[in-house]
């Protein structure tokens, strides 16, 4: 028996399915939210087959299930993902009203032919979802941390949605909301490996600051290249991310990008800054930059061949076409970005670094205290992401990040902090429970779960998570606080803020931070926050 059959034997004891909001399956406990308490016949529930015990609270029902039935149901657990990837594809208009889906962290992020076609409210009260947003032209599905689960059955339900996009639609929304839902299109996929490979950073980071791995060591120099493996490529994982988006062939792409940060090109430039003979082709000078670790000069590249590939291949004889179209595009593609396209990324790429530091020096508090503040608006919207390109171009070119990380750090500590002052605050068990949870769940870089499950809900912790954010990136970034190999900003990737050569300082500024954050938003959220009044019987 699977847990869809085990609830079938409760809906009728549970006032029906439509009396049902949402259940979880934790341990040895599922937890039903009912919308009408009245309705629970806790008698018929603790007679069911399999059930060992049943507590109604205001409008959560806690079953305890037999140990007997216990196994059964967890390792029906990979077949729930399954079907629910099949629900959320009927109910965001069936497949073909799906253009493209990636994810992130939390989320399903769908890009909708029609989004009035999806049903939102049944979105909402399906199982296993969290929430729903909708913001610059993408419907996203909150799953939590099983998202990547579902999103493997989902895909495979789709077959290949990373395939190039027709790119017959028109998309619709202003300018702005376009370009946030292709920078998020572009920069979601690549999280994994830039969380791998700031978290590699970072555990070398210790080693060497606690003395456990010599700097000269065969075993530094394996896991630091592994770590930097992700950014010297960075710009073949951009290209196959960008390409995706844009909808063009992402494996040209990827060869742009090889050919931007190919060994012989790096020593060509080497030779001709130190002799002063330009690099030419067919004349054209080519620009003596290096473009490992870049983030712009790829971008700007494959969205040259998203426009050129299309018309390669129409101009191609059908005869010829998988010979030509390929030459075409890569022939025109890859000389304008190594003479111009590479060159405006490298100096546009130059200019935000310095537009930054400059802004660092003039006023540093600034910025970390502004996302700090508002980050968590910003999430509920899915507009954060936009933020990362910002974060990582800082640590490409300069070497570090003062603008972004140190305000995310504060702000996803706060939010946390927050929710965990209302979980030893409140008598209502199942909000102590949802509190703890969550709570834990933010203060190590995840705020998905705290933010729609209480910070949404509850003034007093939004009030609480702004106000530690905000005071918590103010005296990280009056302190310039530095952070050197990003991953998702929490207690976790604290070593991130310890640099190789830098000292343990910036490291101590940086827990200064998360715990001035944690402290002040535990403090008003425990202050403000009272306890509903409990209805008369």
């Amino acid at each position: 028996m699977d847990q869809q059959q085990f609830l079938q034997q409760l809906y009728p004891h549970l006032g029906g399915y439509a009396n049902v909001g949402r259940w979880q399956a934790r341990g040895g406990e599922l937890y039903i939210t009912v919308k009408d308490r009245s309705m629970v016949d806790l008698e018929s529930i603790r007679s069911v087959p399999g059930v060992a015990g049943a507590q109604l609270g205001r409008s959560r029902l806690c079953i305890t299930v037999s140990t007997l039935y216990q196994e059964e149901l967890h390792m029906a657990k990979k077949e729930n993902y399954d079907e629910l990837a099949k629900k959320i594809i009927g109910l965001v208009g069936g497949e073909g009203n799906i253009s493209n889906v990636t994810h992130c962290a939390t989320r399903l992020r769908f890009n909708l032919k029609d989004e009035s076609k999806a049903d939102t409210d049944a979105i909402k009260g399906t199982p296993g979802v969290l929430g729903v947003a909708s913001a610059n032209g993408q419907y996203q599905v909150i799953i939590g941390p099983e998202v990547t689960q579902v999103y493997e059955k989902l895909t495979a339900k789709l077959g290949d949605m990373g395939a190039p996009a027709a790119p017959a639609e028109e998309k619709k929304g202003s300018v702005v909301s376009r370009l946030i839902d292709t920078i998020t299109g572009i920069f979601t996929p690549i999280l994994p490996p830039l969380t791998a490979a700031g978290m590699l950073k970072a555990v070398l980071a210790v080693l060497v600051a606690f003395k456990l791995v010599s700097s000269d060591s065969s075993t530094y120099q394996v896991v630091n290249f592994m770590a930097d493996a992700t950014f010297y490529f960075l710009p073949i994982l951009l290209a196959n991310s960008a390409a995706k988006k844009l909808g063009c062939n992402p494996y040209l792409a990827m060869m742009l990008g090889g050919i931007l940060i190919h060994p012989n090109f790096v020593s060509m430039v080497s030779a001709s800054q130190e002799s002063g003979v330009a690099i030419t082709i067919f004349g054209l000078p080519i620009y003596n930059a290096t473009y490992s670790s870049s983030v712009i000069p790829i971008l700007l590249g494959v969205l040259l061949m998203s426009k050129v590939e299309p018309v390669a291949t129409r101009i191609s004889p059908k005869a010829i076409r998988f010979f030509t179209a390929p030459l075409l595009t890569m022939f025109v593609v890859g000389i304008a970005t190594l003479c111009v396209l590479g060159p405006i990324g490298y100096i546009i790429s130059n200019i935000l670094a310095s537009a930054i530091n400059g802004l660092s020096t003039i006023a540093p508090w600034l910025a970390p205290t502004i996302i700090g503040a508002l980050l968590p608006f910003l999430v509920m919207t899915g507009t954060h992401h936009a933020l990362t390109p910002i974060g990582i171009n800082n640590r490409m070119t300069i070497g570090f990040d003062t603008i972004i990380y140190p305000g995310q750090l504060a702000s996803n500590i706060a939010q946390g902090a927050a929710a965990l002052a209302v979980s030893f605050k409140t008598k209502n068990t199942e909000l102590k429970e949802l509190t703890s949870s969550t709570g834990i769940t933010a203060v190590c870089g995840i705020t998905e779960p705290v933010l729609y499950g209480v910070t949404m809900k509850i003034r007093t912790n939004m009030i609480a998570a702004m106000a530690g954010g905000g005071v918590g990136g103010f005296f990280m970034g009056l302190v310039n606080t530095k952070n050197y190999s990003g991953g998702s900003p929490g207690l976790l990737t604290l070593p991130s803020y310890i640099g190789l050569d830098a000292p343990m300082s910036n490291f101590y500024f940086a827990c200064a931070g998360a715990a001035i954050a944690f402290v002040v938003g535990f403090a008003v959220s425990y202050i403000l926050y009272k306890d509903p009044e409990k209805e008369n019987s």
